[in-house]
């Protein structure tokens, strides 16, 4: 009885050795240890900046060529030669400052003449005048006589006027930008001389959509970019169309420079960003801080020296700054540099402004500091 009793223990023994070392059954992963899963991140080095409430302006940009606020082509009123001349290209004038003298001998002559003719005609006038008090001419002869007078003046004036063509004369204060004739060439009556354009101020011109009328205001600044050297120049409206081109529908708007180096010339191109709505007190992150993933424009946010990432809805932005509607809160850590290739939840070395650099937390939980230097 006790054979039989040994010999069923070892049975079932060998039975639960075999069960056990059979492994799970196929198909199935084994059960994880507690705390096993995705390997660890490696730390990102990015910097930050705070999330803060300030000002944001919307821009209208265009195109637009710098153009002279006077420009007149001089031309010839009299015909001649070419006596003198009294300025160069790039030379700055006065107003009614003589710029060249065409021979004037025969207009001298013609002026000789009619003052000559002038005088004859009033003695004539006058001797006629002493005799119809006396009746001693008729009144149609001293009619005549008055009359003739009156037109000898008016060939006088003439002669003396086209006389004083003959000094080619500045019609206001500018620079000469183009000389279209030579010494001892001959001129006749509209023949160009001189081309004259003053440059101060400065006029450039847009056509902004009619959306923008009620954004705009004479006075309003503009800035603007000359394509040439990049310099910046600042303007302000002058004059906005009253009416919308029906074509185009757009609006003239002219802009004046009052302020700008010599160098700067007409028909050098400018972009020009005309301001046309402006909000206060909204929170503002820096552009470079907005990136855009799969469609959606993303924020990281540094959350515990971990990077967190939001969904934002992005309002106005300029050259150095975003306007954030949602996503973001004043005051919170945002990754400006470093950012591309951040990944939720993700270690950061987090470089401070003064040097300070926040690795991620250590087994206790608290950061660590170290110098970047």
């Amino acid at each position: 009885m006790l054979g039989l009793v040994t010999l069923a223990a070892t049975v079932l023994l060998s039975c639960q050795g075999a069960k056990n070392s059979e492994g799970p059954p196929q198909g199935k992963t084994p059960p994880q240890s507690k705390g096993a899963g995705a390997p660890t991140l490696p730390a990102a080095n990015v910097a930050v900046e705070s999330a803060h409430r300030g000002s944001i302006a919307s821009y209208y940009s265009a195109t637009a060529t710098l153009e002279a606020q006077k420009q007149a082509q001089i031309l010839a009123r009299v015909q001649g030669v070419v006596e003198s001349l009294k300025c160069e290209e790039g030379d700055r004038v006065k107003a009614d400052q003589v710029l060249m003298e065409i021979d004037n001998n025969e207009y001298l002559y013609r002026l000789r003449e009619a003052e000559a003719n002038r005088a004859k005609l009033e003695s004539n006038f006058d001797r006629l005048k002493n005799m119809v008090d006396q009746h001693l001419v008729s009144v149609e002869e001293f009619e005549t006589a008055k009359s003739d007078l009156a037109s000898a003046k008016a060939q006088e004036d003439l002669a003396r006027l086209n006389l004083s063509y003959t000094k080619v004369r500045a019609p206001f204060a500018g620079d000469v930008i183009q000389r279209s004739i030579e010494l001892g060439q001959t001129v006749n009556v509209g023949t160009p001389l001189f081309t004259i354009a003053d440059f101060h101020p400065m006029l450039a011109k847009l056509h902004v959509p009619a959306r923008e009328f009620r954004n705009l205001s004479v006075q309003q600044p503009v800035e603007l970019t000359l394509d040439s050297d990049g310099l910046k120049l600042q303007g302000h409206i002058t004059l906005i169309s009253p009416v919308i081109d029906a074509t185009t529908g757009t609006i003239k708007v002219t802009i004046e420079i009052d302020k700008f180096p010599r160098q700067v010339r007409p028909g050098d191109f400018a972009q020009v960003r005309v301001q046309t709505q402006r909000r206060e007190g909204n929170v503002l992150v820096a552009r470079a801080a907005v990136v855009n993933e799969k469609g959606e424009d993303v924020v990281y946010v540094a959350v515990d020296s971990l990077a967190e990432r939001r969904v934002v809805e992005v309002g106005f932005e300029d050259d150095d700054s975003a306007e954030i509607l949602s996503g973001v809160q004043d005051g919170e850590k945002v990754v400006v540099k470093g950012q591309g290739n951040l990944k939720p939840a993700q270690p950061l070395h987090i470089i401070e402004d003064d040097g300070v650099t926040l690795v991620p937390q250590n087994e206790s939980g608290r950061s660590q500091k170290r110098s970047s230097s």
